[in-house]
């Protein structure tokens, strides 16, 4: 059976600046990132051949008219909310996989503070009317007061601590490391250091969720340029190979009341195939960007991913384990608590930069093996294993 192993490699990364106004559209956000994209890879816009843009409505032809696309073969959107990024990773694979495509660039932004943010529930609404679990919440939980992403899975966060012991302060331990990280990037957003004290003082949003437990609201913009794993030899820098993916969704992916388990996303049902797929296990991994809307998020995926047993997320993130030096680096960069939330895609610029051995102050020693996590809508979720 073939599968898509080492077919796909990323050649090229670029991002924009990370702010709370950057004083540009959507669209030019996106431009910038695919232009610093291609730029890095060494190859010309004429030699882009496939598109995968955000899903925040900008199209093919957007891109076609405003970056000179000459010849583009292929194109399509993935909406999968903050799980889009990882899994456009494997739509290009797939194309360049069959031949469609030779070089897919794919883009991921948006000016998620200036222009969308989500405490700002008409805009929300409103800006987001093709997420496919929208008809559900409009008719079973909006009108009930549930209408953000801090409403939708704290419940979620509550239950895994009734059942597992799960502590807010090993909420904190990630919020702390992902902060520490983002003081050695000099792209981050957040610049000053925080202490699990200061963790537990922060005003409580939505139960348990305080203010550190969430993500950050940004304006910016990511992208990858993705080729062949034949062609990427001759590229400007080291390619770095797909060596497994897929994409899971969780029971009920549309309404989360209904589901049988509160404690499971969808990458427990995508973890198992990516892993197979790269012919590795957790244990190779050596450095990890796992999705961090929110702190719980990063212990429910730590565990449905593999890294530990269900139940023992919490425990796992204590004692700097996921900390740089420690036995699974996560979020190198900041994440989206502490650098900045682009949908995931800054995730992946990073894993690259980790492969590449260009980490700068918070680099991997010897770091081989990376993985990284997308969720998104109520809980989809993708996964890439990338190698150098």
């Amino acid at each position: 059976m073939t599968t898509l192993k080492d077919k796909a490699a990323i050649v090229g990364i670029g991002e924009t600046e990370y702010s709370r106004n950057s004083g540009m559209s959507n669209l030019g956000l996106l431009l910038q990132a695919a232009k610093r994209a291609v730029e890095d890879s060494g190859l010309s816009i004429k030699d882009i051949d496939g598109v995968i843009p955000g899903f925040m409505g900008i199209t093919a032809e957007d891109l076609i008219s405003n970056f000179g696309l000459a010849d583009l073969r292929y194109s399509t959107t993935v909406h999968m909310g903050g799980a889009s990024a990882v899994a456009s990773l494997q739509t290009a694979a797939m194309a360049i996989a069959t031949g469609i495509a030779h070089n897919v660039v794919c883009l991921i932004g948006w000016n998620g503070y200036s222009g969308m943010r989500a405490g700002a529930v008409g805009v929300q609404m409103q800006t987001m009317p093709t997420m496919p679990m929208m008809s559900n919440l409009r008719e079973f939980e909006m009108p009930f007061g549930s209408f953000v992403p801090a409403h939708w899975f704290a419940p979620l966060a509550r239950r895994h601590m009734h059942e597992y012991g799960t502590t807010s302060r090993q909420f904190g331990a990630v919020a702390v490391a992902m902060r520490k990280h983002a003081l050695l990037n000099e792209k981050a957003m957040m610049k000053k250091s925080i202490t699990i004290e200061e963790h537990q003082n922060s005003r409580m949003i939505v139960d348990p969720f305080r203010l550190l437990d969430c993500c950050l609201e940004s304006d910016g913009a990511a992208a990858v340029v993705v080729t062949a794993a034949e062609r990427a030899k001759d590229m400007r820098h080291r390619p770095v190979y797909i060596m497994g993916i897929a994409e899971g969704h969780p029971d009920s992916p549309d309404q989360i009341p209904n589901r049988p388990v509160f404690t499971e996303v969808g990458a427990k049902k995508a973890a198992p195939h990516a892993f197979a797929m790269a012919g590795v296990t957790p244990k190779d991994i050596d450095v990890a960007m796992i999705y961090d809307c929110f702190t719980w998020v990063v212990i429910c995926q730590l565990e449905d991913l593999g890294f530990c047993k269900k139940g023992e997320g919490g425990p796992f993130v204590e004692g700097g384990r996921i900390e740089l030096g420690g036995e699974l680096p996560v979020n190198t960069h900041g994440g989206l608590l502490s650098q900045a939330h682009i949908l995931g895609m800054n995730h992946v610029v990073e894993a690259v930069r980790q492969l590449r051995g260009d980490g700068g102050a918070a680099q991997v020693k010897n770091a081989e093996i990376a993985l990284v996590s997308g969720f998104g809508d109520l809980g989809d979720g993708s996964v890439v294993i990338l190698r150098r």
